[in-house]
């Protein structure tokens, strides 16, 4: 199978919102096997998911299809604009600093500028808390669910994918969010009795 052909064959995979906001990336000069990293909102590019299909042809199938299933939900679940506190205070210090800036206002430009940095940066450590990546572990199954895989197979595939991946790309030992991942992909897929406490899942 060709680059092109299994591009195309994980687009119809995905759900329309990620064939909408994501775009399909040979990178064959990186290390991991896929990589959607953070994306702003100001990228006019669209989300990048960039695969190394030197190492991407060496995993079955089935865990292809549940590692591009979980990078394209960690894509679509970021949360710039959804209506919170920290996303009211950011609109509340951007029209701040537009009406101190055209009053030429420097300490109100500063203090305005400030508030819309903290806040900008608590949105964008939320989209990194150890929950989110739990819950977009589980955004990618029941995506999987749709797409003809049970909840035990596909939280399976996607362990294997997440534990192969590592050796694949020359890693001894899982980070930590990934050894809690795959505790809790072990729950899912009824290997092991034990999930995560709480107290871990809202680490950031």
């Amino acid at each position: 199978m060709s680059i092109e052909s299994e591009i195309r064959r994980l687009l119809d995979l995905m759900p329309a919102s990620g064939r909408m906001l994501t775009k399909i990336i040979s990178k064959p000069q990186q290390s991991k096997v896929i990589d959607a990293p953070f994306s702003p909102p100001w990228s006019r590019s669209g989300r990048p998911i960039y695969i190394n299909f030197d190492l991407w042809w060496r995993l079955p199938k089935r865990q292809r299809d549940l590692l591009l299933l979980r990078a394209t939900a960690s894509l679509i679940e970021i949360k710039w604009f959804k209506p919170n506190l920290y996303q009211a205070i950011t609109v509340a210090g951007l029209l701040g600093l537009t009406i101190q800036i055209a009053q030429g206002d420097i300490s109100g430009m500063m203090a305005s500028g400030g508030l819309t940095v903290i806040a900008v940066y608590q949105i964008w450590r939320s989209n990194l808390s150890v929950q989110r990546e739990l819950d977009t572990d589980e955004k990618a199954i029941k995506i999987a669910f749709r797409r003809g895989y049970n909840t035990i197979d596909a939280s399976k595939n996607l362990l294997d994918g997440l534990e192969a991946s590592s050796q694949l790309e020359g890693r001894s030992d899982l980070g930590f969010t990934e050894l809690i991942r795959c505790q809790h992909l072990k729950k899912l897929a009824n290997i092991s009795s034990i999930d995560i406490p709480d107290i871990v899942r809202t680490r950031e």
